[in-house]
């Protein structure tokens, strides 16, 4: 069996959803499951609703409307006749949104964020299966959350691999075409939770690991893993193939194409994972799989933006060792901060964190407390992989460096 997974630019409208049907023709659907993620920029839509819920409840309304009115043109596109069937289940679906901000007494944010922005997923693959069996490709819609199950660390769930297993070998039948959600699954209660963003990559590698699949695909709108992101970047260059163990470590550098959780399952059973690019579906792209390095051999250049460095040194001048690198990183994990980079010297410890649950300002008014802290909050932190002069000189060019750190391969600028 196959994997295929298409993001939200694939889905963004009418036209790529009918391209996701030229995909499949060109390629073939027997025996596939499709993983799909919300249309567009649904996710961020969503995140607006819960927002508006916790910040400002009378910005509620105009934000779902704006989620309803977007799919409702998409709608309107692929079936002229409103009278289908699809138009009553995606209604039925934003209902149980609403009804859920009505009712909902939870006070947390990150369980309410799971519950609600986990409906552009339950929608967009609605449309595309009702769209799907109306132009005669039958296939079999499935409910994410009904095959993954996880804990209850909502929007970053840990998977239950067992229960996962068992689900998908019960409930995924082979013979058929098959479609589901990314980014989701749920806890023991059946509550919504969320992989963490862009996790419908990592969505595909667990159900590809529990099918046993032949190959798992990502369509995506550029040809394949590039050695840098173009929206960055001017000269890019594509990788025709790269090792289980380089992309891995492309991807915990922040590359965004590959998801960094994807690659680990794919690799314990060595499926190969192919990035390819759905406006030319037939051109090769990029296979990730068991070999050596990458082909070509190329300095590769990640970029991540708005992350935080901070730097502690001790208010006495004691050493920082390891009782106290151990206090930093537990702090560092109770305020769910994601460590890009670290340096210590004998007195000073330096971090380069993602402040992306916003606790920022509560931790650091406990470092405080106990270390002199300087921070700088809107850094970039940039990579090279496979680094050579040339191209260090050009990355330095015109940058305030605020700290830097490299190794044999690795070279790696945190840049105000």
């Amino acid at each position: 069996m196959r994997v295929f997974k298409f993001g939200g630019a694939s889905v963004k409208d009418a036209n790529g959803v009918k391209n996701v049907v030229k995909v499949l023709e060109e390629v073939g659907h027997d025996n596939t499951l499709l993983v799909v993620s919300a249309m567009g920029k649904t996710t961020n839509a969503m995140e607006d609703v819960v927002n508006a819920y916790f910040k400002d409840k009378s910005l509620l309304p105009s934000a779902v409307h704006e989620v309803i009115q977007y799919h409702d043109n998409i709608l309107h596109d692929l079936f002229p006749n409103d009278k289908h069937p699809v138009y009553d289940k995606v209604k039925t679906l934003f209902d149980e949104i609403q009804g859920f901000l009505v009712w909902n007494k939870s006070p947390k944010y990150g369980f309410v964020y799971d519950q609600v922005v986990g409906y552009g997923e339950l929608v967009s693959t609605t449309i595309l299966s009702a769209y799907l069996n109306e132009i005669g490709i039958a296939n079999q819609w499935l409910d994410v959350r009904t095959l993954i199950k996880t804990n209850d660390d909502y929007r970053d769930a840990i998977v239950n691999w067992e229960k996962t297993q068992q689900n998908v070998t019960e409930k995924v039948d082979k013979r058929k075409l098959n479609i589901t959600q990314g980014f989701l699954g749920s806890d023991d209660n059946n509550f919504t939770t969320t992989l963490g963003r862009e996790g419908s990559d990592y969505t595909a590698a667990i159900l590809a690991y529990c099918l046993n699949a032949e190959e798992v695909t990502i369509w995506k709108d550029v040809p394949g893993v590039l050695n840098a992101d173009p929206r960055y970047f001017e000269k890019t260059e594509l990788l025709n193939k790269i090792s289980y163990r380089e992309a891995i470590e492309l991807a915990f550098y922040g590359a965004s194409v590959i998801h960094p959780k994807t690659l680990q399952p794919l690799q314990r059973k060595e499926i190969p994972l192919h990035v390819k690019s759905f406006i030319n579906p037939k051109d090769k792209g990029t296979t990730v799989g068991k070999g050596i390095g990458i082909e070509p051999k190329v300095p590769c250049f990640i970029v991540k933006k708005n992350l935080v460095l901070m730097k502690l040194s001790s208010l006495d001048f004691s050493f920082i060792v390891e009782d106290s690198i151990s206090e930093l990183f537990k702090l560092l994990h109770d305020h769910q901060m994601k460590v890009d980079l670290i340096q210590n010297s004998a007195i000073s410890f330096s971090v380069c964190v993602d402040n992306k649950f916003d606790k920022l300002d509560e931790l650091l008014n406990l470092l405080k407390s106990r270390f002199k802290v300087v921070h700088h909050e809107g850094v970039s932190l940039y990579t090279i992989r496979h680094f050579n002069t040339e191209a260090l000189t050009s990355l330095q060019n015109g940058k305030e460096i605020l700290l830097e750190q490299r190794g044999k391969e690795t070279v790696q600028l945190v840049v105000q």
